[in-house]
């Protein structure tokens, strides 16, 4: 990935009508933290259903600002590593938790928070698409195709020790590879591929916001509203009010709002503590959840 040089946001300086890079994630904090509070807690029957509703805005907000953030980091090299070290490990945790059951809470739950696998993917493509434009195509070219394709050479490779006596290592190392260094987007259960063609969408349409904004709410009804309604609809005790109270990931498209608001300033930065905020605040909750839930016996 190429050290490109490009315009940093601009700092705040005086005030500008709008929200800033750092108000539009410290509300998508917000929203996450709430978000996870119902997942994390719900079964105490305590939390209300409108803290998830609520917190449907925040992955979107999070989306639009690393591509604002990719796009105007002095250093895309450092940008990746940084966001692939949080994805690795989490992911360490994910595989550890789902196949060796590490760590799982006495219900059997665990967390499967993995967002972070999506930029791992996407700023590659990001990359690609920039060196497209600069008609790169040997470069670009593959680093748009590769992460999109790697998921089906991996079905290959997975498939290609069957019936040896070697097969459960060489699956076990290829499945932990997988939530870990280089992601398969099908196995990512926090996002997968809707996000990551949401993210390319608001990447390739960036800089041109109404044509932006329209895309992302077009795709986000259409993955999340229209195909599971039509796929719902199969179902004998299906009601459409359902897509309101029980099926409403498509409750994202509301965050159209700020990111229509941004007013393309920086803000305060604050950009260590969202790196170090996601992971900790994530299982100091998961770790929280289960002292609740033995308190409660």
């Amino acid at each position: 990935m190429s050290h490109v040089s490009s315009s940093s946001l601009p700092r705040a300086g005086r005030a500008q009508a709008g929200l800033s890079d750092t108000t539009l994630k410290v509300l998508a904090l917000v929203l996450m933290v709430m978000d996870h509070i119902h997942y994390f807690f719900g079964f105490t029957g305590l939390i209300p259903e409108w803290f998830s509703m609520l917190g449907r805005l925040s992955a979107p907000l999070f989306l639009f600002c690393t591509v604002e953030g990719f796009a105007h980091t002095h250093d895309q090299r450092r940008y990746f590593w940084r966001i692939w070290a949080i994805s690795a490990g989490m992911g360490l945790l994910l595989f550890l938790m789902m196949y060796a059951k590490a760590g799982v809470r006495p219900d059997g739950f665990f967390p499967v928070n993995a967002i972070c696998m999506n930029y791992t993917l996407l700023i590659p493509i990001w990359q690609g698409i920039d060196w497209l434009r600069q008609r790169r195509i040997l470069r670009g070219l593959p680093a748009v195709v590769l992460p999109l394709a790697w998921p089906f050479l991996f079905i290959i490779l997975y498939n290609t020790a069957d019936g040896t006596s070697g097969a459960w290592l060489w699956d076990s190392i290829l499945a932990a590879l997988a939530y870990t260094a280089f992601p398969v987007w099908f196995f990512i259960t926090d996002g997968g591929i809707t996000y990551i063609l949401l993210g390319i969408a608001l990447y390739l349409l960036r800089g041109r916001r109404g044509m932006q904004a329209a895309a992302y709410v077009a795709l986000t009804m259409l993955f999340y509203f229209v195909l599971p309604c039509g796929q719902l609809s199969a179902l004998p005790d299906f009601q459409l009010s359902q897509m309101f109270t029980q099926y409403y990931e498509w409750y994202g498209a509301f965050a159209v709002i700020p990111m229509l608001l941004y007013n393309g300033q920086r803000g305060r930065g604050l950009k260590q503590l969202f790196y170090v905020f996601y992971p900790a605040h994530v299982y100091l909750l998961y770790a929280l959840s289960w002292a609740v839930m033995l308190w409660m016996g």
